[in-house]
């Protein structure tokens, strides 16, 4: 199989509270909603997308922020804007990352949401010309009946389709998606931080691999320290998610293990 190179975008920026990234550090169970918290508590986050460039298509993961933010982030987001405060610097959205790296949203034939909250939602209609737009199932099923944590006027416009994870010996429930049916590009059920939150196993001809673990944890400190995300809609399961993660980005065939929101990690492409 010829080389699949792996791309981390950085497509927008995240203003919350620091308790929302790191759930089990604060003993406030609300603290991550920033109320009644001081402003020296707020932090900014990258906001990461994928395009992973594979033998057998191109493949988007996320889609970061909506242009709109950057004129109206209440337009955009409502009253998630109390939570989640959106950034998006000239030249980081979605469409802008793609046209840099040569490509139009209607060259991307998957393109595939870990899960359907707004910061990896919102740049969708930015890249509603992709071949494909697929989510689980089970998250189909929470943004259209969950009001609190979804917008679904992000996906308003769009073609999705669904898909349905399978048993496997993959992941902490034994279940996945096998993209292409060969074993190279795989979504994880890890659910907890969503309903039907999917992180990414990706797996080169040498058998390296890389983990995209999308929130099922923030950061790196994240995976050393077990820690769950301040959102989390079944705590056990997403504790059950995280320890999953940690235990497999120690396999020794894992070089990379990203998480979606880590102010350490950089942009770089990684090759298999």
């Amino acid at each position: 199989m010829a080389e699949i190179k792996i791309h981390i975008l950085h497509t927008g920026l995240v203003q919350v509270d620091k308790a929302l990234p790191f759930h089990e550090k604060f003993r406030n169970p609300l603290a991550f909603t920033g109320l009644f918290r001081s402003n020296k508590n707020q932090i900014v986050l990258p906001v990461s997308s994928y395009l992973i460039e594979h033998p057998k298509g191109l493949v988007l993961i996320d889609t970061g922020w909506n242009e709109l933010v950057r004129t109206s982030q209440w337009q955009e987001l409502g009253l998630q804007t109390v939570i989640n405060k959106a950034y998006l610097p000239d030249g980081w959205s979605i469409r802008e990352r793609l046209a840099e790296l040569g490509y139009k949203p209607a060259d991307i034939d998957y393109l595939v949401l870990s899960h359907l909250h707004s910061d990896h939602v919102s740049g969708l209609p930015l890249v509603k010309d992709a071949k494909n737009i697929l989510v689980s199932a089970e998250e189909w099923q929470a943004g259209n009946t969950d009001k609190l944590r979804y917008i679904p006027k992000s996906w308003a416009n769009t073609k999705m389709r669904t898909f349905n994870f399978h048993p496997s010996n993959l992941g902490p429930f034994h279940r996945s998606f096998d993209l292409f049916n060969d074993g190279s590009i795989n979504f994880i059920y890890t659910p907890g931080h969503s309903r039907g939150l999917a992180a990414t196993l990706i797996k080169g001809a040498d058998d390296k691999e890389v983990l995209l673990a999308s929130d099922t944890a923030y950061a790196q400190e994240s995976i050393d320290k077990l820690y769950t995300p301040g959102i989390a809609v079944n705590r056990a399961q997403a504790i059950e998610s995280v320890g999953w993660v940690k235990e497999k980005s120690q396999e020794s065939q894992v070089i990379e293990t990203i998480t979606n929101h880590d102010p350490n990690v950089k942009q770089h492409m990684i090759t298999l």
